[in-house]
């Protein structure tokens, strides 16, 4: 293509140079919420003490409100949205920018709130394969009418890695485990509690109990395609969520706003420290 237009990036090859603007990225760090995603770019420039004030760190894709986008050092801070699609069209773009700005030796990580299975609120799950509805690791994407598999494994070194830093922090508890991916918060995730259900609390139950004898730890909406398109891709990647609650207990989340917000940042505390080492900033 004479020109690649980045289109829910509001960038483009021909009006962007993407080498000097992104050449130096070594991690990048999505997750669904923009505000989040400022919040975790703001705290890398404070631990990277990198000049400047956190607060007055532009937005980059300012010119779309699709998704935001923030540079810090040689880490992007990427808001995905919620669900498969949503996340789907940013990685495309994403890897296409990476390709572009010709990245190299770049790590993704995809921080988010998840339901735990079987885990005590505020549990931080490292993914170690990232599941289907059927407790399976792969994507099913729908190409010109086919349906193509594609595997969701991820790379074991980084989740090991992850772990080790958690044991360093000890700031709380971290696992690994299988996270399952669902196309829908209420139904999709077994919840009772929303404006369609068509099966019982026993049945729900006994769903739960299968999927954490297959491994399973958490339940989100975006990790196997982000797993599948990194994998395709040759990128390595990891995926570290925070459970907000145990759905063997309920399906609400009724903590506090400001245990939520603490449980939030658990990710991008451990991911930062993850960082730092890469980078030599801590021993």
């Amino acid at each position: 293509m004479e020109e690649d237009i980045l289109y829910h990036f509001s960038l483009s090859t021909k009006t962007h140079n993407l080498p000097e603007m992104f050449g130096d990225i070594k991690f990048v760090c999505v997750g669904g919420s923009a505000n989040r995603m400022k919040a975790f770019a703001q705290f890398m420039h404070h631990e990277l003490k990198l000049p400047g004030i956190p607060e007055d760190i532009r937005d980059i894709c300012e010119g779309t409100d699709r998704y935001c986008m923030y540079k810090v050092g040689p880490v992007l801070s990427i808001s995905h949205g919620m669900g498969v699609p949503s996340i789907s069209i940013m990685l495309h773009e994403l890897i296409k920018l990476l390709h572009h700005a010709r990245c190299r030796d770049v790590v993704l990580f995809r921080l988010g709130t998840s339901g735990g299975v079987g885990l005590a609120p505020g549990t931080v799950v490292i993914t170690d394969k990232a599941v289907d509805y059927s407790f399976l690791p792969q994507f099913e994407q729908v190409v010109l009418g086919k349906v193509i598999t594609r595997s969701t494994e991820l790379d074991e070194g980084v989740a090991n890695e992850l772990l080790q830093c958690s044991s360093e922090l000890q700031n709380f508890p971290t696992v690994i485990g299988n996270t399952m991916c669902t196309h829908d918060f209420y139904e999709g995730q077994g919840r009772l509690d929303g404006a369609l259900c068509s099966f019982s609390h026993e049945e729900k139950l006994e769903y739960l109990r299968k999927a954490y004898e297959a491994g399973v730890r958490n339940i989100e909406m975006e990790s196997t395609v982000f797993a599948a398109m990194c994998r395709v891709c040759g990128l390595k990647a990891a995926v570290v969520c925070v459970a907000l609650l145990n759905r063997f207990d309920g399906d609400q989340i009724t903590s506090s706003h400001d245990v939520l917000v603490e449980y939030q940042q658990r990710p991008q505390v451990l991911v930062s420290h993850f960082i730092k080492k890469r980078l030599v900033l801590v021993a």
